[in-house]
């Protein structure tokens, strides 16, 4: 799972895996210094609340930096789908963060909650969304400052409660429903069926297939509507990035 966090001076990147063979080193890249070894823990499980606890010291690490304002986690199945200049300009110019966040009557959503989270989380608080996220210095802070919440999910949120689904738009739902865009600046497709969404290889790739990603949705930005929706897509196969890198530089 890569890590990316875009700020006003610097890009940083970095590395955690769910494979005990990679683990314990967190390695990042500044590119004013020579990369180097900073953090060190336990194998992450996925759902479970060590991926919670790595995210949020990425998060608190992260805010050390006073000129970091834009936290974003991101897979390694992720492409881009706009220019660096352009996905740095949309996080840093937008009032919101983008947390997916929705109430899921189903039993993958509601049927999650328990009971036994009330009063202090409610059937109401409750909502699901995606882990991967993009938050700005305010909610940041408060993600990792959480004491409240946090103890109730490590101790009620278990299988089939998946943790890093239900957190952070839970958390950021009921600290700062006004801060969230409640939408996922990445795109999936979940035509299949099954808890992980389609992938794509090198095949797949058209400049009618991206273009079905770039204007195929409408949203709001900065409180005006607009097709530019997501900055990323995933799955993609790393067979996809040189023909990608080709229809970039053509269009």
């Amino acid at each position: 799972m890569d890590y990316a966090r875009l700020g006003t001076k610097t890009e940083i990147l970095g590395l955690i895996s769910t494979r005990a063979s990679d683990w314990p080193w967190l390695l990042l890249y500044k590119p004013d210094k020579s990369l180097g070894r900073v953090g060190q823990g336990p194998v992450l499980e996925w759902g479970k609340v060590s991926m919670i606890d790595a995210e949020r010291r990425f998060l608190a690490n992260a805010l050390l930096d006073f000129s970091n304002e834009r936290f974003m986690l991101l897979s390694e199945s992720r492409i881009p789908l706009y220019n660096f200049t352009t996905i740095y300009n949309y996080l840093i110019y937008s009032d919101q963060t983008s947390i997916g966040s929705f109430d899921d009557p189903r039993k993958v959503g509601r049927g999650r909650y328990n009971r036994n989270m009330y009063p202090t989380i409610t059937i109401s608080d409750w909502r699901k969304g995606s882990q991967w996220f993009e938050v700005n210095h305010k909610v940041a802070i408060e993600i990792i400052s959480d004491k409240k919440y946090y103890p109730i999910f490590v101790e009620h949120c278990h299988k089939p409660c998946f943790m890093d689904e239900h957190y952070f738009p839970t958390l950021v739902h009921i600290l700062s429903p006004k801060e969230n865009s409640c939408r996922s600046l990445t795109w999936v497709d979940w035509s299949i069926i099954g808890p992980h969404p389609g992938r794509f290889g090198r095949e797949a790739f058209s400049m009618e297939f991206l273009d079905q990603i770039w204007f195929g949705a409408n949203c709001t930005y900065n409180g005006m509507p607009t097709s530019i929706c997501f900055l990323f897509a995933r799955k993609f196969l790393p067979t996809t990035v040189k023909p990608l890198l080709e229809l970039l530089f053509s269009s």
